[in-house]
């Protein structure tokens, strides 16, 4: 098979008006850091706080409709005894963005934090936000490389071109944009993104369909042969000793995703709290909506007659090329120019979530690490609007050239996919219900949790990676292939609802060891006794900010957060 031309040159030029708008949007950006009275910092990283309801909508739907949300769902629901009910992509990100909307956008817009650390750091201090970053900033990382990764896999299918070449130029293009303009540039360009992805993929779908090779969808594999009267090959199965791996898979997207910066980035990129309420529950549908091409895909890979494609028998299951399903169908059940469609479609959903991934890692570096704390440890005064911006700058080079070279070792997609929301679903997620919704958890009870939350999931094993488990759960099972031990009790969750409850348990035991006196207030270096005392110095002080009261109003908090800057 020859390169294809025609392709190339489509892709290149989806490219191109992407690099176009990021640099158009650049430029929007500067002209609102020169209206800005305060931090220019804060126009970089969150807007300015004045994003367009529509830009927000978009910006958010295309963060997390990424290469992996497309190619997963369509693996999903082509893997034979997977099917549908384990393509958890679209109703996981459903629930993912109600539970955002109701409990979490409102809760954090309304306090004018800058990022998710933030409440992190007024209350705890700094010391715990850097412990608490790293696994944020693994979970990015990983994220990067999934998706670009998914990329790289459709490329080399249908434009028979190294899968390394469009990883690599996917990434420095988004990397650019990025560089260029940051949430501005990031949000126009992913305006265009989530339009190319629309049209693009809902266009493929009736050339899948009327295909001579596509059987009905109500028939089930014509390669396997099933009972009569037998659902659907497509529809999946789902037993009952599979019951808890697929709780914890479905919560450890749709919750665990509550714990990426990119989330919050854009809820606090909204003019109001409102507004970051719907902007959460209108691309709580748009979502499902553009999951659905991938289900469509993945249902007719399964029942379609291969023999009759170039591609021929065996099927792409059985020659391992079940994570690229999506680009094959496409590649041999569509129209060239379709196809070519595509992939751009592909690659608009790769860089909308690859600099959003890259632009929250350096938003947190930067605000709640290196301007909060290591620029006044080391000058013992605050960083200026140049020295931050290069700052940003320098972090979204290093997060994108980290993810990329991960990427270029060709893992699988939906291992790095899961694995990435995994980190944070034990780790963070609990830390944040507390932090938002516990007025009385303290940093002693955040670092048992934390302590706990990383103890417990390191000893839990991980295949996709090759860890051993130390610690078995009920249900545990060995692949008789690789030797791997499987958990299909839903140990994920368990570990993260444990973690929850320790961290006020924890919380309450220390104030009551030092309300009582029974360990010297000189030990006291979460500010227990400070806090029970009402008193709270300045966030901007030197050393660690104390803890925020309980007592305190929102409106305390608010002054807390705002002293800083303000647009």
């Amino acid at each position: 098979m020859a390169l294809n031309i025609a392709g190339l040159v489509a892709v290149l030029f989806f490219y191109a008006l992407i690099l176009g708008m990021g640099v158009w949007a650049s430029r929007k950006s500067r002209r609102e850091e020169k209206k800005c009275v305060g931090s220019k910092t804060e126009v970089t990283l969150i807007g300015g706080r004045n994003m367009n309801i529509w830009i927000g909508i978009f910006t958010m739907t295309a963060t997390w409709v990424g290469g992996g949300y497309i190619m997963g769902t369509a693996e999903a629901v082509y893997t034979p005894s997977r099917g549908v009910i384990w393509a958890i992509g679209p109703p996981s990100y459903f629930m993912n963005f109600l539970v955002g909307g109701l409990f979490f956008a409102k809760q954090m817009r309304s306090k004018r934090y800058v990022t998710m650390m933030d409440p992190f750091q007024h209350r705890y201090g700094n010391a715990f936000t850097t412990a608490l970053l790293l696994p944020s900033l693994l979970s990015d990382i990983l994220w990067v490389t999934c998706i670009l990764g998914a990329l790289g896999g459709t490329v080399s299918v249908i434009l028979d071109l190294h899968s390394s070449y469009a990883i690599v130029l996917s990434a420095g293009v988004a990397i650019t944009y990025t560089l260029l303009g940051g949430l501005y540039s990031v949000a126009y360009t992913d305006v265009i993104q989530l339009l190319i992805i629309f049209i693009s993929l809902w266009l493929c779908v009736p050339f899948v369909i009327l295909h001579p090779s596509s059987s009905s969808l109500s028939s089930s594999s014509n390669v396997t042969l099933t009972p009569l009267h037998s659902p659907p090959a497509w529809l999946g199965e789902l037993k009952t000793e599979d019951v808890g791996k697929w709780i914890d898979e479905f919560l450890v997207l749709s919750l665990g995703a509550l714990s990426y910066q990119a989330f919050y980035q854009r809820v606090l990129s909204a003019a109001s709290p409102a507004q970051a309420q719907i902007t959460c529950f209108a691309s709580m549908i748009i979502c499902v909506i553009l999951g659905i091409p991938s289900v469509i895909i993945g249902a007719v890979a399964v029942s379609a007659d291969w023999n009759q494609t170039e591609y021929g028998l065996p099927p792409p299951f059985e020659r391992g090329e079940a994570g690229n399903v999506l680009p094959l169908v496409l590649q041999n059940l569509t129209p060239s120019w379709v196809s070519v469609l595509g992939i751009g479609a592909l690659a608009a959903a790769v860089m909308s979530s690859v600099d959003s991934a890259m632009l929250s890692s350096a938003s947190m570096f930067t605000q709640n690490i290196y301007k909060s704390y290591l620029r006044k440890q080391v000058g013992n005064f605050a960083a200026s609007e140049v020295e931050c911006a290069w700052v940003i700058r320098l972090s979204v080079l290093l997060v994108g050239l980290a993810g990329t070279g991960l990427a270029l070792t060709g893992e699988g997609v939906i291992a790095f996919w899961l694995l990435s929301a995994d980190v944070l679903y034990c780790m963070v997620f609990p830390q944040i219900i507390c932090v938002v919704h516990c007025p009385f958890a303290n940093g002693y009870g955040a670092s048992a949790g934390l302590f706990l939350g990383t103890f417990l999931r390191f000893l839990s094993g991980e295949p996709a990676l090759h860890i051993p488990p130390v610690l078995m759960f009920p249900g545990w099972r060995e692949d008789e292939l690789t030797g791997d031990i499987h958990q299909y009790f839903p140990f994920k969750s368990f570990i993260m609802l444990l973690t929850v409850l320790i961290i006020p348990s924890a919380s309450l035991l220390a104030r009551l060891v030092f309300t009582r006196h029974m360990l010297p207030p000189s030990w006291d270096v979460f500010g227990v006794l400070r806090e029970t005392g009402n008193a709270v110095k300045d966030v901007n002080g030197a050393g660690r900010a104390d803890v925020i009261l309980p007592a305190a109003t929102e409106t305390t908090e608010n002054l807390l957060v705002t002293s800083t800057s303000s647009c």
